[in-house]
């Protein structure tokens, strides 16, 4: 295979990747933010892009985070692309904290009802996985059934929080991409001004 591992990476290596990347968080968010400067489209299309990408991590619906990012960022007319680069919001390090805090936040808006464990999570999860693979709706709807408990006050609390989060980000790359125009007009207008042709 082109470009294949000539030592292919132990189980160790591929865990401390997950959680800490090769070029490390830092340098990653970096890429990350000059990947969406790049992006053929104006400031505020990509930031509602990454806006929408922020707010679909919130949601609770791992599998399918891409895709609502996406469907967010297409009916607010903003970028597609930038929706799916700002999913790197979305890591090992920040899922429980957002977890928790869509859980808890939402269980205070619903009133304290729910409790982290009335379901278990593990079986559940478990039983959901082999009635998608066996293509068995009656067993779907009934697994799932058991993780709406703990389900609805994430989906609850994501409501604010995630709003609260696109927001911000929306904001915070807006700022970022239109710094990035400037830097880029005044070295076209100061290299302008050195040629020794411009004034001719």
């Amino acid at each position: 295979m082109l470009f294949k591992r000539r030592n292919p990476a132990s189980v160790a290596e591929r865990i401390r990747l997950v959680l800490w990347p090769r070029r490390s968080w830092g340098r990653s968010i970096r890429y990350i933010l000059l990947r969406l400067n790049r992006l053929p489209s104006s400031p505020h299309k990509i930031a509602v892009g990454a806006a929408a990408g922020v707010f679909a991590v919130f949601t609770p619906f791992l599998g399918v985070q891409l895709v609502i990012a996406a469907i967010l960022a297409w009916g607010l007319r903003g970028s597609v692309v930038a929706s799916f680069l700002s999913s790197f919001v979305g890591n090992p390090i920040t899922y429980p904290i957002i977890w928790f805090a869509t859980f808890n936040l939402g269980n205070v808006l619903l009133g304290g009802t729910a409790s982290a464990h009335i379901v278990d999570l593990q079986s559940r999860a478990g039983a959901l996985y082999e009635s998608v693979v066996n293509l068995q709706p009656d067993a779907i709807a009934k697994s799932a059934e058991g993780l709406w408990p703990l389900l609805k006050p994430m989906v609850v609390g994501s409501v604010p929080l995630g709003i609260f989060a696109a927001t911000a980000a929306y904001v915070l790359v807006r700022r970022l991409i239109g710094a990035a125009e400037a830097r880029k007009r005044r070295r076209v207008r100061l290299s302008r001004t050195a040629s020794p042709l411009a004034g001719r």
